[in-house]
Protein backbone atom coordinates (compact mmCIF):
# COMPACT_ATOMS: atom_id res chain seq x y z
CA UNK A 1 0.00 0.00 0.00
CA UNK A 2 2.67 2.22 0.64
CA UNK A 3 4.30 2.13 -2.88
CA UNK A 4 1.45 2.42 -4.23
CA UNK A 5 0.43 5.55 -2.55
CA UNK A 6 4.20 6.81 -2.79
CA UNK A 7 3.62 6.39 -7.03
CA UNK A 8 0.20 8.43 -6.61
CA UNK A 9 1.45 11.20 -5.07
CA UNK A 10 4.54 11.68 -7.52
CA UNK A 11 2.06 11.15 -10.24
CA UNK A 12 0.15 13.53 -8.69
CA UNK A 13 2.94 15.85 -7.45
CA UNK A 14 4.34 15.92 -11.87
CA UNK A 15 0.75 16.40 -13.12
CA UNK A 16 0.37 19.44 -10.58
CA UNK A 17 3.66 21.13 -11.60
CA UNK A 18 2.55 20.55 -15.35
CA UNK A 19 -0.26 22.17 -14.64
CA UNK A 20 1.14 24.90 -13.08
CA UNK A 21 3.76 25.68 -16.04
CA UNK A 22 0.96 24.93 -18.94
CA UNK A 23 -1.14 28.00 -17.26
CA UNK A 24 1.60 30.42 -16.87
CA UNK A 25 1.16 33.67 -17.98
CA UNK A 26 4.92 34.49 -18.35
CA UNK A 27 7.56 32.33 -19.73
CA UNK A 28 10.90 33.54 -19.66
CA UNK A 29 12.58 35.01 -22.86
CA UNK A 30 15.92 33.07 -21.93
CA UNK A 31 13.43 29.65 -22.00
CA UNK A 32 11.52 30.08 -25.04
CA UNK A 33 13.13 27.58 -28.08
CA UNK A 34 13.42 29.55 -31.48
CA UNK A 35 11.83 27.15 -33.81
CA UNK A 36 9.17 29.35 -35.53
CA UNK A 37 7.21 26.41 -36.58
CA UNK A 38 3.59 25.22 -34.57
CA UNK A 39 4.67 23.15 -31.83
CA UNK A 40 3.88 19.13 -33.11
CA UNK A 41 0.90 17.71 -32.03
CA UNK A 42 0.04 14.31 -33.56
CA UNK A 43 2.59 11.76 -33.05
CA UNK A 44 2.42 8.07 -34.20
CA UNK A 45 4.36 4.77 -33.60
CA UNK A 46 6.02 2.09 -36.35
CA UNK A 47 4.89 -1.03 -34.70
CA UNK A 48 7.20 -3.98 -36.02
CA UNK A 49 7.30 -7.60 -34.38
CA UNK A 50 10.20 -7.70 -31.75
CA UNK A 51 10.31 -4.00 -31.83
CA UNK A 52 12.26 -2.80 -28.69
CA UNK A 53 9.84 -2.19 -25.77
CA UNK A 54 11.81 0.67 -24.27
CA UNK A 55 12.61 2.06 -27.55
CA UNK A 56 8.46 2.74 -27.65
CA UNK A 57 8.09 3.65 -23.61
CA UNK A 58 11.28 5.59 -23.48
CA UNK A 59 10.51 8.37 -25.90
CA UNK A 60 6.71 8.03 -24.83
CA UNK A 61 7.12 8.48 -21.27
CA UNK A 62 7.62 12.22 -21.44
CA UNK A 63 5.86 12.91 -24.33
CA UNK A 64 2.68 10.90 -22.18
CA UNK A 65 3.35 14.06 -19.17
CA UNK A 66 3.77 16.60 -21.94
CA UNK A 67 0.41 15.98 -22.66
CA UNK A 68 -0.81 17.68 -20.04
CA UNK A 69 0.15 20.60 -21.03
CA UNK A 70 -0.50 20.14 -25.21
CA UNK A 71 -3.67 18.59 -26.78
CA UNK A 72 -1.08 15.89 -28.41
CA UNK A 73 -2.36 12.87 -29.91
CA UNK A 74 -1.05 8.95 -30.64
CA UNK A 75 -1.43 6.66 -33.40
CA UNK A 76 0.03 2.98 -32.99
CA UNK A 77 0.29 1.70 -36.83
CA UNK A 78 1.21 -1.83 -37.68
CA UNK A 79 0.09 -4.20 -40.64
CA UNK A 80 -2.93 -5.25 -38.97
CA UNK A 81 -4.96 -4.48 -35.79
CA UNK A 82 -3.71 -7.31 -34.36
CA UNK A 83 -1.48 -7.30 -31.06
CA UNK A 84 2.33 -6.93 -32.14
CA UNK A 85 4.65 -8.85 -29.25
CA UNK A 86 8.40 -8.37 -28.62
CA UNK A 87 8.86 -11.86 -29.06
CA UNK A 88 11.73 -12.52 -31.88
CA UNK A 89 9.89 -14.34 -34.74
CA UNK A 90 13.13 -16.47 -35.26
CA UNK A 91 13.44 -19.42 -33.24
CA UNK A 92 17.05 -19.30 -32.82
CA UNK A 93 17.03 -15.93 -31.16
CA UNK A 94 14.49 -17.51 -28.56
CA UNK A 95 16.47 -20.18 -27.37
CA UNK A 96 14.88 -21.14 -23.92
CA UNK A 97 11.29 -20.70 -25.60
CA UNK A 98 10.94 -17.46 -22.98
CA UNK A 99 7.18 -16.60 -23.02
CA UNK A 100 8.64 -12.91 -21.32
CA UNK A 101 7.04 -11.00 -24.33
CA UNK A 102 4.77 -7.64 -24.20
CA UNK A 103 2.59 -6.82 -26.73
CA UNK A 104 1.25 -3.24 -27.64
CA UNK A 105 -2.09 -3.30 -29.68
CA UNK A 106 -1.81 -0.83 -32.50
CA UNK A 107 -4.76 1.57 -33.10
CA UNK A 108 -4.50 2.31 -37.08
CA UNK A 109 -3.49 0.03 -39.83
CA UNK A 110 -1.06 1.18 -42.62
CA UNK A 111 -3.77 1.95 -44.76
CA UNK A 112 -5.59 3.93 -41.88
CA UNK A 113 -2.86 5.79 -40.60
CA UNK A 114 -3.77 9.18 -40.24
CA UNK A 115 -2.41 11.66 -42.83
CA UNK A 116 -0.05 14.30 -41.97
CA UNK A 117 1.23 13.22 -38.85
CA UNK A 118 3.34 15.82 -37.23
CA UNK A 119 6.29 13.23 -35.55
CA UNK A 120 7.00 9.59 -37.07
CA UNK A 121 8.66 7.29 -34.38
CA UNK A 122 10.65 4.27 -35.72
CA UNK A 123 11.59 2.30 -32.98
CA UNK A 124 14.68 -0.74 -33.50
CA UNK A 125 15.01 -3.98 -31.62
CA UNK A 126 15.83 -7.24 -33.10
CA UNK A 127 12.89 -7.32 -35.64
CA UNK A 128 14.68 -4.43 -37.34
CA UNK A 129 16.82 -6.75 -38.98
CA UNK A 130 14.09 -9.19 -40.24
CA UNK A 131 13.43 -9.54 -44.17
CA UNK A 132 9.95 -9.75 -43.27
CA UNK A 133 9.64 -5.80 -43.15
CA UNK A 134 8.33 -5.04 -46.71
CA UNK A 135 4.94 -3.25 -45.47
CA UNK A 136 6.47 -1.33 -43.34
CA UNK A 137 9.15 -0.07 -45.08
CA UNK A 138 6.83 0.89 -47.93
CA UNK A 139 4.46 2.63 -45.00
CA UNK A 140 7.22 4.87 -44.30
CA UNK A 141 8.77 5.12 -47.36
CA UNK A 142 5.20 6.60 -48.50
CA UNK A 143 4.74 8.68 -45.43
CA UNK A 144 7.83 10.17 -44.92
CA UNK A 145 7.27 12.98 -47.43
CA UNK A 146 3.81 14.11 -45.53
CA UNK A 147 5.18 13.93 -41.76
CA UNK A 148 6.83 17.22 -40.20
CA UNK A 149 9.36 15.43 -38.24
CA UNK A 150 10.74 11.41 -38.14
CA UNK A 151 12.53 10.02 -35.43
CA UNK A 152 14.34 7.10 -35.09
CA UNK A 153 15.75 5.02 -32.46
CA UNK A 154 18.98 3.08 -31.72
CA UNK A 155 18.36 0.51 -34.69
CA UNK A 156 15.07 1.97 -35.67
CA UNK A 157 17.34 3.61 -38.11
CA UNK A 158 17.79 0.68 -40.23
CA UNK A 159 14.74 0.52 -41.16
CA UNK A 160 14.77 4.23 -42.30
CA UNK A 161 17.70 3.78 -44.12
CA UNK A 162 16.46 0.62 -45.90
CA UNK A 163 13.36 2.67 -46.57
CA UNK A 164 15.80 4.76 -48.54
CA UNK A 165 14.57 8.00 -46.51
CA UNK A 166 18.02 8.49 -44.67
CA UNK A 167 20.18 8.68 -47.93
CA UNK A 168 22.88 11.51 -47.88
CA UNK A 169 21.85 12.32 -44.34
CA UNK A 170 23.57 12.37 -41.39
CA UNK A 171 22.51 9.32 -38.66
CA UNK A 172 23.36 7.63 -35.99
CA UNK A 173 22.26 4.22 -34.41
CA UNK A 174 23.48 1.83 -31.74
CA UNK A 175 26.94 1.58 -31.35
CA UNK A 176 26.70 -2.07 -30.34
CA UNK A 177 25.25 -2.82 -33.64
CA UNK A 178 27.11 -0.40 -35.71
CA UNK A 179 28.30 -2.49 -38.35
CA UNK A 180 25.36 -4.56 -38.98
CA UNK A 181 22.61 -1.54 -39.02
CA UNK A 182 25.05 0.81 -41.38
CA UNK A 183 25.43 -1.60 -43.90
CA UNK A 184 21.61 -1.19 -43.94
CA UNK A 185 22.36 2.26 -45.67
CA UNK A 186 25.00 2.86 -47.39
CA UNK A 187 24.39 6.15 -48.39
CA UNK A 188 23.71 7.84 -45.17
CA UNK A 189 25.88 10.08 -43.38
CA UNK A 190 26.88 8.12 -40.43
CA UNK A 191 27.98 9.87 -36.78
CA UNK A 192 29.73 8.70 -34.45
CA UNK A 193 30.35 9.68 -31.59
CA UNK A 194 27.03 10.54 -31.04
CA UNK A 195 24.16 10.79 -28.63
CA UNK A 196 21.85 11.56 -31.26
CA UNK A 197 21.62 13.69 -34.21
CA UNK A 198 19.57 16.70 -35.94
CA UNK A 199 19.59 16.76 -39.62
CA UNK A 200 16.87 18.62 -41.20
CA UNK A 201 13.58 17.41 -40.07
CA UNK A 202 15.25 14.06 -38.82
CA UNK A 203 16.13 13.17 -35.62
CA UNK A 204 18.20 9.84 -34.76
CA UNK A 205 19.20 8.09 -31.69
CA UNK A 206 22.01 5.87 -30.56
CA UNK A 207 20.92 2.97 -28.95
CA UNK A 208 17.69 2.40 -26.38
CA UNK A 209 17.93 4.75 -23.58
CA UNK A 210 19.41 7.32 -26.10
CA UNK A 211 15.98 7.64 -27.13
CA UNK A 212 14.83 9.57 -23.48
CA UNK A 213 17.80 11.78 -24.46
CA UNK A 214 16.87 12.60 -27.75
CA UNK A 215 12.81 13.07 -26.87
CA UNK A 216 13.92 15.50 -24.17
CA UNK A 217 15.79 17.64 -26.58
CA UNK A 218 13.12 16.95 -28.64
CA UNK A 219 10.62 18.84 -26.09
CA UNK A 220 13.00 21.68 -25.60
CA UNK A 221 13.22 22.73 -29.41
CA UNK A 222 9.57 22.36 -30.25
CA UNK A 223 7.59 23.92 -27.85
CA UNK A 224 7.21 27.34 -26.67
CA UNK A 225 8.38 26.64 -23.24
CA UNK A 226 9.86 23.44 -23.87
CA UNK A 227 12.99 24.22 -21.87
CA UNK A 228 10.91 24.67 -18.74
CA UNK A 229 8.47 21.99 -19.57
CA UNK A 230 11.55 19.46 -20.30
CA UNK A 231 13.33 20.57 -16.96
CA UNK A 232 10.11 19.97 -15.18
CA UNK A 233 9.51 16.20 -16.20
CA UNK A 234 12.88 15.35 -16.20
CA UNK A 235 13.26 16.77 -12.60
CA UNK A 236 9.99 14.84 -11.41
CA UNK A 237 11.47 11.68 -13.33
CA UNK A 238 14.66 11.79 -11.72
CA UNK A 239 16.27 11.70 -14.99
CA UNK A 240 19.16 13.24 -16.05
CA UNK A 241 19.23 13.82 -20.06
CA UNK A 242 22.49 13.87 -21.88
CA UNK A 243 23.35 15.85 -24.77
CA UNK A 244 24.15 15.22 -27.92
CA UNK A 245 28.28 14.74 -27.57
CA UNK A 246 27.58 11.99 -24.83
CA UNK A 247 28.95 8.68 -26.09
CA UNK A 248 31.25 6.48 -24.17
CA UNK A 249 29.65 3.64 -26.07
CA UNK A 250 31.35 4.54 -29.54
CA UNK A 251 34.52 3.84 -27.75
CA UNK A 252 33.65 0.75 -26.10
CA UNK A 253 32.48 -0.70 -29.34
CA UNK A 254 35.15 0.26 -31.32
CA UNK A 255 33.37 2.58 -33.35
CA UNK A 256 35.90 4.84 -35.18
CA UNK A 257 34.68 8.60 -35.19
CA UNK A 258 33.18 9.92 -38.79
CA UNK A 259 31.18 12.49 -40.12
CA UNK A 260 31.34 15.25 -37.14
CA UNK A 261 30.45 18.66 -38.19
Amino acid sequence: MLSTITLFTALTLITSLLTTTATATTIPTSTQTTNPQPPPLSYAILLFRAFDLLDVNGPLSPLQLLAHSYPLTLSLLARTLDPVTTRPASPSMNPHNASFWPSLTPTHTFATAPENLDVLIVPGGLGSRSPDLEPEIAYLRAAFPKVRYLITICTGAGVAARAGVLDGRRATTNKRAWGEITAMGPGVRWVAPARWVVDGHIWSSSGVTAGLDLIYAFIKEMYPDGHELAATIAGGSEYEPHNSTYDPFSSLFNVPTQNQL
